[in-house]
């Protein structure tokens, strides 16, 4: 089957420039963790527009930001946008002022990517 007509199946319109972004990461695990990432978001919010923007992978709804994976030297950090009127669950760790939130995942870290989902559908749900 076509790739394009694949992908249109699916509900997942990807960038050619995010998934170069993620394969040219130089760990493995971030690579791993990026990928699940992005396939979460685009689950979460089946019509996610992504693109490259400060040099990290965003991903959009409706034109506003809803997500942003960006990597580090020894750790992969998920910012989820328009958090404040969520509740965020006990023990995890979130940084950032309230309106964007993000969690930062170390290799042989194993993200919640149902906690995340969640989150992410609650804060993109009015955007």
């Amino acid at each position: 089957m076509d790739p394009i007509l694949t992908k249109k199946v699916i509900g997942i319109s990807t960038n050619p420039e995010v998934t170069a972004f993620i394969e040219s990461m130089s760990q493995p695990w971030q690579i791993e963790i990026s990928n699940e990432l992005r396939q979460m978001i685009h689950q979460s919010i089946p019509d996610a527009a992504e693109r490259i923007q400060y040099k990290k992978p965003h991903f959009l709804k409706n034109g506003k930001y809803a997500a942003v994976i960006s990597p580090s030297k020894d750790a992969l950090s998920f910012m989820i946008f328009n958090t404040a009127e969520l509740e965020l669950p006990a023990g995890v760790v979130f940084e950032g002022p309230p309106e964007r939130k993000w969690i930062k995942i170390r290799e042989g870290q194993a993200p919640d990517y149902a906690m995340l989902s969640n989150l992410l559908i609650q804060a993109s749900s009015s955007l």
